[in-house]
């Protein structure tokens, strides 16, 4: 037990590593620090399991800051608790270029960093995400390997968020009793008080989404303990609403809006040690003070120690495959697996829909791979994302491998993050491609971390039909491929899509989108190829010598391409066709070979039913695109592909007219 007075200096220590070092920084948010220190004394001090000897244990407590902008509270943390990796000159550089310790919290750059919790409302997704991951992996593998907590800290603007309600309806729904959100209600945001833009009930609207509740004194010690270990007996996620006072401790602007993104100044850093009682210099924390925190370090050393003895005596094929999916590898059979499924592609040449061809795909990779965990934001007939083996998950029963997720796109994304940043499994969701603006915040997110999140876009194109212009894409390839580090695929057949699933898979430290259509395509690779073709991101997929035209297209564009190719042939023309299912690979490639395939015919055409945006860096300035350049329309697929001109005949005129 720790004694009020020991509490408080613990606490203090957090206050004085933050205010100094957003002071130093002269940028940053010293409110929440200040005034969340208490709970997160008690959270750290007595009941998180972790251990900063071993940061990536698989069964330690996942502590989420959802609110990102208190990012000092955290690296506070990991200093005083003993991250090696977090130093006292890391919260020196606080905020500055090249430092660990970033303006928020960016996954990857120090241990203990679970997540990137910049845009508000993200963490509390991600930590939904982390709570699916826990219950599932405890279901398979048992409460002896995973069992454990992830808590959450979000502000007011987490909750305001429209992802908020969404991740907070989908967690009660679950009744995923071992999340614990503690809110920071201190009633202030940057323009002033909450008052000014908001008057929601937050604890009536938790309590709507079958949550269980708690509302304490954020600075009382013993309440938030009394509240944690009342959440650990819940049978529902739960919300502690901490009562707190925003820069808690600086006298003269504590409870105001000027402490929440400003530095205090040397004048009220002053007042506050002496409001404090802290006597110890900046950046400075007493010897007692800091073997306490370091104390508090190991306290879950003999814990992990027995949780790994427990591994260590798992039945050996269990224990293999447990380490097996935490180090994030793939079955040894995997690439012949996918070689055998793409022998029999060959051997049939479906003529299917990219999204029936990744459905086959998933059904030999959801049999090799145990670790997948799909789903669909509600569109499970559209996408084809389920397949036998993927038994749905309930509230009552996650012994199964698909998440319904209801319509939340933006949540879905979110929360999938947080599965794949948990560990031992490898999320994809299906949603309809026009949607990925739903997403794109938690796409981006997961770009930036360099997670291995799978996203299933279906209805990709003016393709989509009768639905209109509101569901049918047209910008949305340029806006996907404009996030450095993810990988958007487009399949132009069967084995293509293949192919992408078997690097997306593949892919350890980035996001992939598999861009698929609604419509049935004809085979465009009618032979078996060993290699992957489609990881060179643009390939050779007809040839010609003397070559007086080059058609590049993606997708269900392909089949275009090729009937294109057919035409001018007849004619005379000599004309090659380039598959191009992925643009970031293609770029990724060496000179010689980007130089190869764009290769030197005077004439260079790009077919896409998207925007003519990121094409140039392919076909040139002067190169014809045949593509949108409008929103789409209503009416059956095959007549807006005649209405657009996007058609094999306008890919003919557009060469011949160049060559003229």
């Amino acid at each position: 037990m720790i004694s009020p007075e020991k509490h408080n200096r613990m606490a203090n220590a957090i206050r004085f590593l933050a205010m100094d070092a957003v002071e130093k920084a002269n940028s940053g948010h010293p409110g929440l620090p200040l005034g969340a220190a208490d709970v997160a004394t008690v959270l750290f001090g007595r009941y998180l399991k972790f251990d900063p000897k071993n940061p990536l244990w698989p069964d330690r407590d996942r502590f989420v800051l959802s609110a990102g902008h208190g990012s000092m509270l955290l690296y506070a943390l990991l200093y005083l608790t003993g991250y090696e990796d977090m130093t006292i000159e890391d919260i020196k550089s606080f905020r500055q270029l090249g430092a660990k310790t970033a303006g928020h919290p960016e996954y990857g750059h120090a241990s203990g960093i679970e997540t990137t919790t910049g845009p508000l409302g993200q963490g509390i997704a991600n930590a939904v995400g982390m709570a699916i991951a826990e219950r599932k992996l405890s279901e398979e593998f048992g409460s002896e390997l995973q069992s454990h907590y992830t808590y959450a800290l979000v502000g007011d603007g987490c909750l305001m968020e429209g992802i908020s309600q969404e991740a907070i309806a989908l967690a009660g729904h679950l009744k995923l009793n071992k999340l614990i959100v503690f809110w920071d209600d201190n009633k202030i945001t940057i323009d002033g008080a909450v008052s000014l833009s908001d008057s929601t009930d937050q604890i009536a609207r938790l309590k709507s989404a079958n949550w269980n509740t708690i509302e304490i004194d954020g600075h009382n010690p013993d309440e938030i303990a009394a509240a944690i270990e009342a959440a650990h007996k819940s049978d529902k996620p739960t919300f502690i609403a901490a009562k707190t006072i925003i820069g808690f401790g600086a006298p003269n602007k504590q409870g105001t809006h000027k402490v929440h993104g400003s530095p205090l100044g040397a004048e009220e850093i002053a007042a506050a040690r002496k409001s404090l009682n802290w006597e110890a210099e900046a950046f400075v924390v007493p010897a007692d003070v800091l073997d306490a925190w370091r104390l508090v370090g190991l306290r879950a050393t003999k814990v992990r120690k027995e949780w790994e003895e427990r591994l260590n005596q798992t039945d050996a094929e269990k224990r293999a495959e447990f380490n097996r999916r935490f180090a994030g590898d793939l079955p040894g059979s995997f690439d012949t697996t996918i070689d055998a499924f793409k022998q029999k592609i060959a051997a049939n040449n479906p003529t299917v829909a990219t999204r029936k061809a990744s459905e086959d795909a998933l059904e030999v990779i959801n049999g090799l791979l145990p670790e997948t965990l799909g789903g669909s934001a509600d569109l499970t007939p559209s996408n084809n994302t389920k397949t036998s083996q993927m038994k749905s998950i309930t509230p009552t029963d996650f012994s199964g491998r698909y998440m319904h997720w209801g319509i939340r796109e933006h949540a879905t994304a979110a929360a999938m993050n947080g599965i794949a940043l948990h560990g031992g499994l490898i999320p994809y969701s299906g949603g309809f491609l026009i949607f990925s603006d739903y997403c794109r915040p938690s796409v981006r997110l997961a770009a930036l971390m360099g997670i291995r999140v799978v996203h299933v876009w279906t209805h990709d194109s003016i393709g989509v039909g009768e639905d209109g212009p509101t569901h049918q894409p047209v910008e949305h390839f340029a806006a996907l491929r404009a996030i450095p580090n993810l990988l958007l695929f487009r399949p132009a057949d069967e084995t293509e899509t293949a192919e992408c699933w078997q690097i997306a898979l593949k892919e350890k430290h980035r996001p992939s989108g598999l861009a698929l259509t609604r419509q049935n395509l004809i085979p465009a690779r009618t032979e078996y190829e060993e290699k992957n073709l489609s990881a060179y991101g643009a390939y050779e997929l007809i040839s010609a010598s003397d070559a007086k035209v080059s058609i590049f297209a993606s997708g269900s564009e392909v089949e275009i391409a090729i009937k294109a190719q057919q035409q001018l042939a007849a004619k005379g023309v000599p004309t090659r066709v380039v598959s191009v299912p992925c643009f970031e690979l293609f770029f990724e490639q060496d000179a010689d070979y980007q130089e190869a395939i764009i290769g030197n015919a005077p004439v260079k055409i790009g077919v896409e039913a998207g925007i003519r945006q990121g094409w140039d860096a392919i076909i040139g300035s002067t190169g014809a695109f045949i593509g949108m350049k409008s929103f789409g329309a209503s009416g059956p697929a095959k007549d807006l592909y005649k209405h657009f001109g996007i058609t094999a005949e306008a890919v003919v005129a557009a060469a011949e007219a160049k060559l003229a």
